[in-house]
Formats: C-alpha cells, sequence, structure tokens
C-alpha cells in the first residue's frame, strides 16, 4: 500500500521540454493549466510549479483560477523559485501561502547572486514567522555551488521544522558529492524529494563519463530503498518527478519522448510500496 505520507507528483521540470528551453524555440508551450491536466491524466497527487514557470509572473486572480482548477483535480501545489533573496523569499511565502502549498522549493542561486551561508541563514531567520503564518515549509534543494556540509550547517542553524531540504538525487554530481552521499547527509532533513533517475556511462574513448536521464526506475537510482528511508524520517511530504530527457534528433521528437517517459515514470513510481 501507498503511504499516504509522501504524495507522488510532477513538476515543471518533468516537461522542461514542453515548456520551453531558451534557444530550443517551443512556438506551443506549457501553460500552469496545461500542467495541471497532465498532472490528473497521470494520476499524479500534487504539481510543483518551479523557476521556469515563475508565479511571479502571474496575477492574483490567475492564480486563484489555478488554485480552483487543481482543486477540482483534487491535486494539490507545491511552489518552486530561485534566487534566495530576503525580498524573493518573503514574495514566494505569500505566493505559497495564498495557493495553500505545503512545500515551498527554492534555490538559493540565481544569475549573479551567490550569497554565503551565513547571508543565507540570515535571509531564512528573517522569514521564519511568515513562513509558520503561512503554513509553508521552505525546502532548500541542492544544487551545484554548495556541499552537504554546509546545507547541513545551514538547516541546523535554522533550526526550524518550517525548514528543509528539497533533496535533488542527481544536482550534487556537480560538486562533485554521490547520490548515496547526499542521500546519507541529508535524508533526515529532507521535506521534499526530487526523483531524478539517472545513467552514467563511459564515453566510446573511455577517457571521461556521460551523465544523462532515463525514466524513473531504469537508471542507477535506488528509488524503492530511497523512499524507504525517507518514509522513515516522518518529514517527507512529497516526490516530484523530474526528467532529464536528452534532446534530439528534433524539439518535436524530444517533447514526445519526454510526455513517453513521464509516462512510463509515472507507472512505476505510483507501484512502488514503501
Amino acid at each position: 500500500m501507498m503511504n499516504n505520507r509522501l504524495k507522488i507528483g510532477i513538476g515543471s521540470y518533468t516537461f522542461t521540454w514542453s515548456i520551453g528551453v531558451p534557444g530550443y524555440g517551443n512556438k506551443t508551450p506549457l501553460s500552469a493549466f496545461d500542467l495541471i491536466e497532465k498532472a490528473s491524466e497521470l494520476k499524479a497527487e500534487v504539481v510543483q510549479f518551479a523557476d521556469n514557470m515563475a508565479l511571479e509572473n502571474y496575477s492574483r486572480d490567475e492564480l486563484a483560477g489555478l488554485l480552483s482548477f487543481a482543486g477540482e483535480r483534487s491535486i494539490a501545489i507545491e511552489v518552486g523559485a530561485k534566487g534566495l533573496t530576503l525580498e524573493r523569499l518573503n514574495m514566494y511565502t505569500a505566493i505559497a501561502g495564498f495557493l495553500q502549498a505545503g512545500i515551498l522549493r527554492f534555490i538559493i542561486d540565481d544569475d549573479g547572486y551567490e550569497p554565503s551561508p551565513d547571508i543565507v541563514i540570515e535571509v531564512i531567520r528573517s522569514c521564519i514567522p511568515a513562513l509558520e503564518e503561512a503554513k509553508v515549509r521552505l525546502a532548500l534543494e541542492n544544487h551545484d555551488r554548495l556541499n552537504c556540509a554546509q546545507f547541513s550547517s545551514i538547516i541546523e542553524a535554522c533550526n526550524s521544522p518550517f525548514v528543509g531540504i528539497c533533496l535533488d538525487t542527481v544536482n550534487s554530481l556537480g560538486i562533485p558529492e554521490g547520490t548515496a552521499e547526499v542521500i546519507n547527509a541529508l535524508s533526515s532533513y529532507t521535506l521534499n524529494l526530487h526523483v531524478k533517475d539517472f545513467s552514467i556511462g563511459r564515453l566510446d574513448h573511455k577517457m571521461g563519463f556521460r551523465v544523462e536521464g532515463t525514466p524513473a526506475g531504469e537508471g542507477k537510482l535506488d528509488i524503492a530503498g530511497l523512499f524507504g528511508r525517507l518514509g522513515a524520517t516522518n518529514k517527507c511530504r512529497s516526490a516530484i518527478l523530474e526528467l532529464w530527457t536528452p534532446f534530439g534528433p528534433t524539439l518535436e521528437d524530444t517533447i514526445a519522448r519526454e510526455n513517453e517517459w513521464a509516462c512510463r515514470s509515472m507507472q512505476y513510481l505510483r507501484q512502488l510500496s514503501y
């Protein structure tokens, strides 16, 4: 039986190509409402709108319509953003609260903005009362720059049940830190999971490796084991499918592959017992 504490969902980075990647000329990008329809078709319980579908660009009336549209389909909303300044954290806390989103996932960095851990702690501490009032939990996503020890120190310093980690299973390879290392270090703080399966293979000349995305359950990630580990902490609220779908040969082919991978991935995730 599926554990109701961990909802299975999709996000705007499940359908990255369909929504639009700069420089690739998608003339019919998915809208936020389209993404909710996708979630309904895939029997997802939650949708996470991240920075590639930034909700700050939607009016209050549009957000209200989005909330109603999702509610009619029994789909919860989570909110995502990047660039963790005090102004943006306050703005997105308000958006998440309005959308009744239990999770606000944040990437700390943005173009030209790479704050120190001390500044991150200061920003978050200033916003904890607003997070508590809105009943929104802030989940910092492990990304390329900061390592696990730095993320752990940030969460410990904030010392709030409303502040934790959005655990991405691949991002920290850019540090480099391996998947097992990241899970061991951050699982106890994890409020939200990005399920991003992957393969690693040598290049044909054997001098180097290629990391590529796969459908969930078809790569190197032990998803069942990870679900079990996170279920034991009783903190993680949701598991959001993300895909690194390779491009080619055309954008239309890539979008078709992305849709196929999403279907295969959700079928796998829904049948897991944890």
